[in-house]
C-alpha cells in the first residue's frame, strides 16, 4: 500500500518538470491521476509519454487538456477526472507562465496572461475540486510559489508579483476550508534545473551550477524529482496537521 492508494489528484502543467516528476512520484504511491496540460501539440505529446510512464509502471493516469484560464475547462476537467477515478482528493496547482521582460517593457496582455494562469488559474482549480473534498471531508491542495518570492527577480515582475499572490491565497484559503477538512499548502522551488530553465539559455549550466554552489547551504543542483517527495508529503497523511504552510524546497538558499 503506497501513501496515496486510492486518491485522486489532478495535477496541472504536468507534461514535464515539476508537473510531470510529481504526478508519477502520486501514482507510484498508489494515486490516480489526472494530467493536465495545454492545446499545444508538443506539450501534448510530452503529457502522453507521462500518461504511458506511468500505466507501463501500473498505475493508473489519464491526460486532460485544459486551459486552466478558462473556468469551463477546468470544471470539464474535473469532471473528466470523477468519471476516470472519482471525487479528487489531491489537487497540484502546479501550471504557470513566465516571460522575461523589462519591467518597463510589459504590456497589459502579458502581465493579465501571467496572472490569470499563475493566480486566477489557481483559483479556478481549487474551487472546482472543492465540493468533491467537501464531501469527502477531507482533501489537499497544493500550490507553487517561487523563491523568487523571496528574492526579488529583475526582468520577472509580473511573474514574482503572482507567485506572491499564491502565497496570499494560500494561507487565506487554509483559513477558509480548514474546518471542510481540507488543507492546503504551498511549494516553494528554488533553483530548479527543468526543461523550462534550459530553454532560457540565461546562462550555461556550468555557470548555473557554480552560482547555485555559493548561494545555496547544499552546493548541488536541484532536478525536478528533487521536489516530488514534497508534493507527496503534503498529499498524504503524513502532513495531516501541516495547512496554510510555505515549503521551500530550495538546496537552502533562503532560510526562514
Amino acid at each position: 500500500m503506497g501513501r496515496l492508494e486510492n486518491r485522486v489528484a489532478i495535477v496541472t502543467g504536468a507534461s514535464r518538470g515539476i508537473g510531470a516528476a510529481t504526478a508519477e512520484a502520486f501514482a507510484r504511491e498508489g494515486a490516480s491521476v489526472v494530467i493536465n496540460t495545454i492545446a499545444d501539440d508538443r506539450m501534448d505529446a510530452m503529457a502522453s509519454e507521462v500518461v504511458a510512464r506511468i500505466t507501463a509502471a501500473g498505475g493508473a493516469a489519464i491526460k486532460v487538456v485544459a486551459d486552466i484560464t478558462v473556468p469551463a475547462q477546468v470544471d470539464e476537467m474535473v469532471v473528466r477526472a470523477q468519471s476516470a477515478f472519482g471525487d479528487v482528493d489531491v489537487l497540484v496547482a502546479n501550471a504557470a507562465y513566465s516571460r522575461r521582460t523589462a519591467w518597463t517593457e510589459i504590456s497589459i496582455e502579458q502581465w493579465d496572461q501571467t496572472m490569470a494562469v499563475n493566480l486566477r488559474g489557481t483559483f479556478l482549480c481549487a474551487k472546482a475540486v472543492h465540493p468533491g473534498m467537501l464531501k469527502k471531508a477531507r482533501g489537499s491542495i497544493i500550490t507553487v510559489s517561487s523563491v523568487t518570492v523571496e528574492l526579488g527577480m529583475a526582468g520577472s515582475l509580473a511573474y514574482v508579483a503572482s507567485k506572491a499572490g499564491i502565497i496570499g491565497l494560500t494561507r487565506a484559503l487554509a483559513r477558509e476550508v480548514g474546518h471542510d477538512g481540507i488543507r492546503v499548502n504551498s511549494v516553494m522551488p528554488g533553483a530548479i534545473r527543468t526543461e523550462f530553465e534550459v530553454e532560457l539559455e540565461t546562462a550555461s549550466e556550468d555557470q548555473l551550477a557554480r552560482q547555485m554552489a555559493e548561494r545555496q547551504s547544499l552546493p548541488q543542483r536541484g532536478y525536478a524529482k528533487d521536489l516530488a517527495g514534497t508534493f507527496v508529503y503534503l498529499a498524504s497523511d503524513d502532513s495531516a496537521f501541516v495547512t496554510g504552510q510555505v515549503i521551500a524546497v530550495d538546496g537552502g538558499w533562503i532560510h526562514h
